[in-house]
Formats: C-alpha cells, sequence, structure tokens
C-alpha cells in the first residue's frame, strides 16, 4: 500500500510540475524512479523508447512504463490517476481564470521564464540516456544513430515515429546478429 502510495505521490507531483505537457514530466519522474530505485536507468530509457513508438500522450504511456514493474496492473493504473489528475483539476477549475488573464503580462513573465528550466530538464535526461546508450551500444553505433536519427528528423522531415520504428526494426533484426 505504501508503494502505491508513492507511485500516486511521484506521478501527481511529477505532472503538476510538468509544465508544457507529458515530455516536460519526464525529467521529474526520471528524478522518482531513481530516488525510489523503482527500475533501472536503463529500463528507463526503454520505458521511454517504447512510450514513443506508441500512440498516445507520453505521460499516461510512460506512467504504465513505469506503474507495471513497480506494482502490476494496479501500479499501472494508480500511476495513470496521478497523471492525469493534475491537468484534470487545473483544467477545470482554473481554466476559467486564467483565460482572464492570459493576456497579463506577470502571465506571460511565467510562461516565457520557465521554458528554459523545462528545456534543462528535458536536456538532464536526454544526457543521462545518451550515456546509457553509450555504455550499451557503444560510441560508434550512438553516433551513426543519432546522425541518422537526426538526418531524419530534422532534414528529411520523417515522422518521429517512423524514425523510432526503423531503430526498433534495426534493434531487433540487426543487434542480434552482431
Amino acid at each position: 500500500m505504501i508503494v502505491l502510495w508513492e507511485l500516486f505521490k511521484s506521478f501527481f507531483t511529477a505532472n503538476i510540475f510538468g509544465y508544457g505537457g507529458g515530455p516536460a514530466s519526464i525529467p521529474l519522474v526520471f528524478h522518482e524512479v531513481e530516488k525510489h530505485q523503482w527500475m533501472s536507468q536503463s529500463d528507463f530509457s526503454n520505458g521511454i523508447a517504447l512510450a514513443n513508438a506508441l500512440p498516445g500522450p507520453i505521460a499516461t504511456k510512460l506512467a504504465v512504463s513505469v506503474g507495471y514493474p513497480v506494482m502490476g496492473i494496479l501500479g499501472s493504473i494508480v500511476a495513470i490517476i496521478a497523471t492525469v489528475l493534475p491537468s484534470a483539476i487545473i483544467f477545470i477549475v482554473i481554466f476559467k481564470k486564467l483565460d482572464q488573464y492570459k493576456k497579463s503580462k506577470v502571465m506571460l513573465g511565467i510562461m516565457l521564464m520557465v521554458q528554459p528550466v523545462v528545456a534543462m530538464l528535458m536536456f538532464s535526461v536526454a544526457y543521462t540516456m545518451g550515456k546509457t546508450s553509450i555504455v550499451q551500444l557503444g560510441w560508434i553505433q550512438f553516433v551513426i544513430l543519432a546522425i541518422i536519427s537526426y538526418i531524419a528528423l530534422e532534414k528529411m522531415k520523417y515522422h518521429p515515429a517512423l524514425v523510432i520504428l526503423g531503430a526498433f526494426v534495426y534493434g531487433g533484426l540487426v543487434l542480434p546478429l552482431l
């Protein structure tokens, strides 16, 4: 029961402060996962990779990928509820008030000043995932996959799901042969 409460608190908190949506909550969830030692960095990275390949919001898929290994189906349900609840509460209770102040300089200042913080949080998780990938794949494969991904996403404008699918195919078919 204590673990379920910790799962709830962790995901609720991460999603209250995950300004900008699901991707912004990833570093906060990662912090909780490390703090509670619910899974390894590698398992967390794999969970994010799988979650990104599936349709739907990343935050709820991340809740399942952490909640299930921790406490099974009940852990997943608790983590999903804790993920969705902050947005539902804020949307229902505060939406009308925010709408009144959306042109306020104070509100604009708050929104603008939090963006660099969220960017650094996301960079921190990307850096950690990159280190884990380098350890598991080696520098050469990491750099090759990173360059191919960059070209596919930024230059060729492929949909991110196709790039992730390509990595799945590569990892499932080619990597076991090496």
